[in-house]
């Protein structure tokens, strides 16, 4: 006969045993909980501090798509909007570990073993400047880590035989043979408001770089291999000392070199003081163009104005782009909600590799770095899930020994103009020519 304490006891023990049989069999919804770690190396203080303020808030922002339900960004296509979380690992969350490279590359190294080491992350993204991912590259490549790159753009980065490396951006030899459409186009008249120029009126190029990897690659491309084959000659290729506190000679040598065209691969302080210097000299080339990095920051936009009114950029992402893509429309509401502004080409770039980072997650099933080695060599993302007017995300090769390199990447060229009806400057689509929101300026006007 069971006693009445004896039969208490007992339920107690089989409701103990149907919780835990509860807990047991609910152990995937828990796990949905848990988080992935992925580190992020990113210059977060000194002269870059803006860029990497801008990286690091366009990664914030997908990371958040990626892990909370947005209906609205839903209802415009973007799948990663309905997720919340990683479907394929149970519903895991994205946890970014930001650290700060300073822009030194032995101090990225060094972060890139201690967010292996004693963060346990299960890959790493950034380091944005070339030369800081390449000593990223080379700690990755030693522990068999992942190293997904939505921000560097030397051409070596994807021809160095890396195993765990990967790179969602376009390059500069992409870029660099953008602009060398766009000077053609405008001698076939393709361009957008500007009759065809005489042949000769574009001959004369001058490169100033600053003398990292991503200054000299994209340079020593222009003047070696780019220049030569379309029928331009390099008549002054300045290299400076990156982050340099007075440029007042290289401006010199830049305005007496009779050049038509003045070609910056420059970040954002030296790019400003290189603006501010040629208009105290008021040198007066036929066209500026920038490679990016610093001409398309916003704290550059806001240091020179109305005098950035004809210079031209080549970018990845244009803002205009909202016009035409309802994705990235969505996706810079909420970016301008969230920040105050508008996504930039930092910002933007951003977005792509942490979607790179989640379709690759997802379809590995798994954080075991094979696994992602695996899913990401075979990661073939649509191009209707990104911002920009790419077919996709999927790594090969477009040029001789080049491996893991976004075969679909693609670049464009905007134009600064300055607008009196909004009273601010605007960058329009120029390049590709059918894709162009405005007519070109051309000749470069001069200083306003």
């Amino acid at each position: 006969m069971l006693r009445v304490g004896s039969w208490k006891k007992s339920s107690f023990a089989w409701a103990v045993a149907g919780i835990v049989l509860l807990l047991a069999g609910s152990v995937p919804a828990m796990a949905a909980t848990r988080t992935v770690k992925i580190g992020v190396i990113l210059p977060l203080s000194g002269p870059l501090a803006p860029t990497g303020r801008e990286l690091r808030q366009g990664i914030e922002l997908m990371v958040d798509i990626v892990n909370n339900a947005y209906p609205e960004l839903a209802e415009k296509g973007l799948e990663v909007a309905k997720w919340e979380g990683i479907p394929g690992l149970g519903g895991a969350r994205l946890e970014p570990v930001f650290v700060d490279s300073r822009g030194d590359p032995a101090v990225g190294a060094d972060l890139a073993r201690r967010l292996i080491l004693e963060q346990n992350v299960v890959g790493l993204m950034g380091a944005y400047q070339s030369a800081v991912t390449k000593a990223v590259a080379g700690v990755t490549e030693r522990y068999g880590i992942p190293f997904v790159n939505a921000d560097s753009s030397s051409p070596s980065l994807t021809r160095m035989g890396y195993r765990w490396f990967w790179r969602v951006t376009p390059h500069d030899q992409i870029f660099d043979e953008d602009l060398f459409n766009f000077l053609d186009g405008l001698k076939a008249g393709k361009v957008r408001g500007v009759p065809a120029v005489p042949k000769d009126a574009i001959t004369k190029l001058a490169i100033v770089a600053e003398n990292t990897e991503f200054g000299t690659a994209s340079g020593d491309d222009i003047d070696r291999r780019l220049a030569p084959e379309r029928g331009y000659q390099v008549v002054q290729y300045i290299k400076y000392p990156a982050n340099s506190p007075d440029l007042t000679s290289e401006a010199i040598r830049l305005a007496s070199s009779g050049a038509d065209a003045y070609l910056f691969i420059s970040y954002v302080s030296d790019a400003i003081l290189f603006m501010r210097t040629l208009r105290l000299r008021q040198a007066a080339p036929k066209l500026i163009w920038g490679q990016d990095a610093g001409f398309t920051n916003p704290d550059f936009v806001k240091a020179i104005g109305k005098d950035l009114h004809g210079v031209l950029t080549r970018s990845l992402y244009i803002g205009k782009l909202t016009q035409v893509k309802p994705v990235a429309a969505a996706v810079n509401s909420l970016y301008r909600q969230r920040y105050g502004a508008d996504l930039v080409e930092e910002s933007a770039r951003e977005t792509l590799g942490v979607i790179a980072w989640a379709y690759a997650l997802d379809r590995a099933k798994s954080t075991e770095p094979a696994a992602l080695q695996k899913a990401l060599d075979e990661l073939n993302v649509p191009g209707d899930q990104i911002i920009t007017p790419w077919k996709g995300i999927q790594f090969g090769g477009l040029y001789p020994g080049e491996t893991h390199q976004n075969i679909h990447a693609t670049g464009m060229i905007g134009q600064y103009q300055w607008n009196p009806k909004t009273e601010r400057v605007e960058l329009e689509i120029v390049y590709p020519f059918e894709s162009a929101t405005a007519d070109v300026v051309y000749p470069f006007p001069g200083w306003r």
